[in-house]
């Protein structure tokens, strides 16, 4: 399945509600998982970004769905990049001419 990095900014929105931010880190983490996904790890950080999310799905178009309903929620900006783990990077780099 892709993997997928996220790194996530509070909105105004989700700072006054911080209390409630664990429940909605298991409304994703359910979310994630009717969609055919998982949340591999997740870390809460110091610096720019609020928040990382590492995450698998079954394909970018279920990805984007729920990253749109993150946005949609309106506690959270969202930046994402598909990665490649180790394996897929060295496959990768074979196959170059």
């Amino acid at each position: 399945m892709p993997t997928y990095a996220t790194l996530m900014k509070l909105t105004e929105k989700g700072i006054a509600d911080i209390k409630n931010a664990p429940e909605r880190l298991a409304q994703f983490e359910k979310v994630m998982e009717q969609m055919g996904g998982k949340i591999l790890a997740f870390y809460s950080l110091m610096g720019e970004y609020d928040y990382l999310s590492i995450t698998e799905g079954p394909s970018d178009e279920v990805a984007m769905t729920v990253l749109m309903m993150l946005g949609e929620a309106g506690n959270v900006r969202t930046l994402t990049m598909k990665a490649f783990d180790r394996e897929q990077f060295v496959d990768l780099i074979r196959k170059l001419p």
